[in-house]
């Protein structure tokens, strides 16, 4: 009879890991052994179920015995459902009426103990600790699954890479080390409408120059390339004069753009070129 509740006990928890490997693809095992706290959580919740089951079965045993009989038949036609029957399955206690059968014969001070029969459930829970620690065993010592460290360092080793590729995408995020010439069609086109919007009322719309120095020519206050160009659209110009930081107004994506732009121009011929100002940049290989 033993041998038969362990092999249901087996059958019952293959049958529950099967469902979890179904929901949780091939990550349930790993999920249980690794989480012993929701395991902790699920039981103390199946003691709970078996406990109200168990306090509601001895109230419905007062409340039988105070039936007169023929109430009593009309209640045993009608009683015990599905859960009812799972409840005395699972615990096998004798009900409260039959207590005097399984009294002990010692007494403690007026305490009398009762003979009752260890609750299936906590058997099939007993069952399941050595299930799970078998589990647990050859998972981490056995099969060489990862440790929390080593699990840890994988787990960094992936942010790192997600965290790469989001940076790819997440074109706010460009700064003076990160930014590069843009020179698709869209960009400049936004560049140059930022530009018109910002930039041409000291620059002019051709970039030849008023206020500002002139963007078209070779000769660069603060330095050429996008790198300079991108620090000097973000930070402003020279302390105490120059043109205001623009990082307050624009989005980085959008200094990138209007700087793409502006060296875009480079070459080309404005109405009236204000002169030279600053030194001639080379761009460094």
């Amino acid at each position: 009879m033993k041998t038969k509740s362990f092999l249901k006990v087996i059958l019952l928890s293959i049958i529950i890991f099967g469902i979890l490997w179904y929901l949780f693809e091939d990550k349930s095992a790993v999920y249980f052994v690794q989480h012993p706290e929701v395991v902790l959580g699920l039981t103390v919740l199946f003691i709970a179920i078996l406990l109200n089951g168990k306090i509601g079965s001895n109230l419905e045993e007062i409340r039988y015995e105070k039936l007169t009989e023929e109430e009593k038949i009309k209640f045993n036609t009608s009683k015990y459902g599905w859960y009812h029957s799972l409840m005395k399955k699972l615990t096998k206690a004798k009900p409260i009426t039959q207590e005097k059968d399984i009294l002990l014969d010692h007494d403690y001070d007026g305490i009398r103990e009762l003979d009752n029969v260890l609750p299936p459930w906590w058997v099939y829970g007993f069952y399941l600790t050595i299930i799970f620690a078998v589990g647990y065993l050859s998972y981490y010592h056995i099969l060489g699954g990862d440790n929390q460290t080593t699990e840890f360092e994988k787990e960094m080793a992936q942010a790192r890479i997600e965290v790469e590729e989001y940076k790819k995408h997440a074109k706010d995020l460009v700064d003076i080390n990160t930014v590069t010439l843009l020179t698709e069609e869209s960009d400049l086109s936004k560049g140059k409408n930022i530009f018109e919007s910002n930039c041409a009322v000291c620059h002019l719309a051709d970039a030849g120059g008023s206020i500002g120095p002139n963007l078209t020519d070779q000769h660069w206050i603060l330095g050429g390339g996008i790198k300079n160009v991108f620090n000097t659209v973000s930070e402003g110009g020279r302390e105490g004069k120059g043109m205001i930081p623009w990082k307050a107004t624009l989005k980085p994506s959008e200094i990138q753009q209007v700087a793409s732009y502006i060296l875009s121009l480079q070459g080309s011929t404005p109405a009236k070129p204000k002169a030279p100002e600053g030194e001639i940049w080379v761009e460094k290989e």
